[in-house]
């Protein structure tokens, strides 16, 4: 088994899942959380087609999964504890399968699981966590995360994904609680620009504020636009030496009138896509919205050095 440090440093870039929600197909407030009472053998599966596709970091499905999410759905708070623990465990019994299966028979890398932790504003659902139009104080994020966060820790989370971030203080105050529980992380925003996360703070001022936490790992960008990415990545570069983790939306752009998705305007695959982000400078690359097993194994290919 390989720690998220023998990863970084194994001279090989990483390989990061995709989309969860996008492959339910499914449109609610608790988002792919549901399926964990629903279909968990539906999130099982998925997850494992993202280490089959190459995944070497696979996040459990509790993005969406919070007590207060849960409870406002008419779920106990005993129930919605479960449950986000039935994220991780539901992680783990696919990686072992996996492993049996598959992975440890064509030598692969043993996947290192992540605990996900979406923004405050993803439990609103209203799409703040892409504008940042919320505001709590440093002891109200921190409640409102705790709980979560120490549940997927004991059902054996290996690293922690504070993604879709929309605010530079939620990241630093869910930073904080991360320091103090001695658990590793990233940090990942949505931008509005290539230099601004969507509250407007600078990636500059991102940098800095977030390099005193020794258990942080990469800082990055999901969902948001892929035509953005590469110059994100070296607006990063600019600015830290830590690694930098990309995992955007796949390009494609959604017709309001018939209801469907189309592809991207420029007709780009995502591993060429993957390429311009590696020679800009990204160490870890993955998906987001609209992105499925085929992209993050067009990535693995591209990482284990065959043609995408």
């Amino acid at each position: 088994m390989k720690s998220i440090d023998e990863l970084i440093n194994s001279g090989r870039f990483i390989v990061m899942d995709g989309a969860m929600g996008t492959e339910l197909e499914v449109s609610d407030a608790l988002w792919s959380a549901k399926f964990l009472r629903e279909n968990p053998d539906a999130i099982k599966q998925i997850h494992k087609d993202y280490m089959e596709a190459g995944a070497n970091v696979v996040t459990c499905c509790s993005y969406q999964a919070t007590i207060p999410g849960f409870m406002d759905a008419g779920y106990s708070e005993k129930e919605a504890e479960s449950l986000i623990r039935k994220s991780m465990e539901i992680l783990k019994e696919a990686r072992e399968e996996w492993w049996r299966e598959s992975g440890e028979k064509k030598g692969a890398d043993y996947p290192v699981l992540a605990g996900d932790i979406g923004p405050y504003g993803a439990y609103l659902a209203d799409g703040s966590e892409y504008t940042g139009s919320y505001s709590l104080t440093k002891e109200e994020y921190q409640e409102f995360h705790r709980r979560r966060i120490q549940i997927l820790k004991d059902a054996g989370a290996e690293i922690f994904a504070v993604e879709t971030c929309p605010k530079l203080d939620e990241a630093i105050a869910v930073g904080e609680m991360l320091e103090e529980m001695g658990c590793d992380f990233w940090v990942s925003f949505t931008f509005t620009s290539k230099t601004r996360i969507s509250d407007g703070t600078e990636i500059s001022v991102i940098a800095k504020e977030l390099s005193r936490f020794s258990h942080l790992k990469a800082l990055g960008v999901n969902c948001t636009p892929p035509e953005l990415v590469a110059d994100i990545i070296r607006n990063y570069r600019a600015n830290t030496n830590l690694p930098i983790c990309v995992y955007p939306n796949s390009g494609e752009i959604y017709d309001g009138i018939k209801k469907i998705w189309k592809g991207a305007p420029d007709g780009r695959t995502y591993g060429e896509r993957a390429k311009d982000w590696l020679d800009a400078g990204a160490d870890w690359i993955g998906g987001c919205c609209r992105t499925n097993p085929r992209d993050i194994k067009a990535v693995a290919e591209l990482r284990d050095g065959a043609s995408v």
